[in-house]
């Protein structure tokens, strides 16, 4: 399967195309040089094949080239940023707590 995420800015929202077909989403709020992530989504024809990890990977590694903070909102976004901490550098420092890193 050939998985593309990309940023739909139109929509507030990262997508991943799985063969061409959208797959599932996360919702964003952009800000200034902060993006929370407020809502992830993906088609219950996609789900346990890991496309929802790599679109919030994706998401995240946007953010990191765009120089923007993170503020994880969304449940999935927050755990999966608890399940790889090496993306918690992403969340302001002062705000970490606030997402329970």
């Amino acid at each position: 399967m050939d998985l593309d995420v990309i940023d739909n800015p139109d929509e507030a929202r990262f997508e991943i195309l799985a063969d061409g077909e959208l797959a599932g989403f996360v919702l964003y709020h952009l800000s200034g040089d902060e993006i929370a992530f407020t809502h992830t989504q993906t088609d219950d024809r996609f789900r346990g094949q890991g496309i929802g990890g790599r679109l919030v990977r994706s998401s995240l590694d946007a953010a990191r080239e765009r120089h923007l903070t993170v503020l994880p909102y969304c449940p999935y976004v927050k755990s999966w940023i608890t399940e790889h901490r090496e993306y918690a550098d992403l969340i302001p420092e002062d705000r970490r707590q606030q997402f329970g890193l």
